[in-house]
């Protein structure tokens, strides 16, 4: 666990949630602005930077809490494990 924890809080759920949520919205704005700005060599950068950021947060939270999103989800002892979670749904830290 790294660079999610260190820059954005601690290793705590809403921590790594809250991670995850700042640094989705980073890429997103960076995105947009992109799309309007392609040449623009400070914005790619930041881009690059926060999508790392996003990813590892992911990575970091899927460690410790199970997967947020598709790309986290791991198949562990050989068998699909996505659906053995709670639902957010059924109640359980939501």
């Amino acid at each position: 666990m790294n660079g999610s924890m260190n820059r954005m809080g601690g290793t705590s759920k809403d921590a790594l949630l809250m991670a995850v949520n700042q640094a989705g919205f980073a890429v997103t704005e960076a995105n947009l602005y992109l799309d309007t700005h392609p040449s623009d060599q400070a914005a790619m950068a930041y881009f690059q930077e926060y999508n790392q950021l996003r990813c590892q947060a992911l990575n970091d939270y899927a460690a410790l809490y199970g997967p947020l999103t598709i790309e986290t989800a791991r198949g562990g002892r050989g068998k699909w494990e996505w659906i053995n979670r709670p639902w957010p749904w059924e109640g359980e830290d939501c």
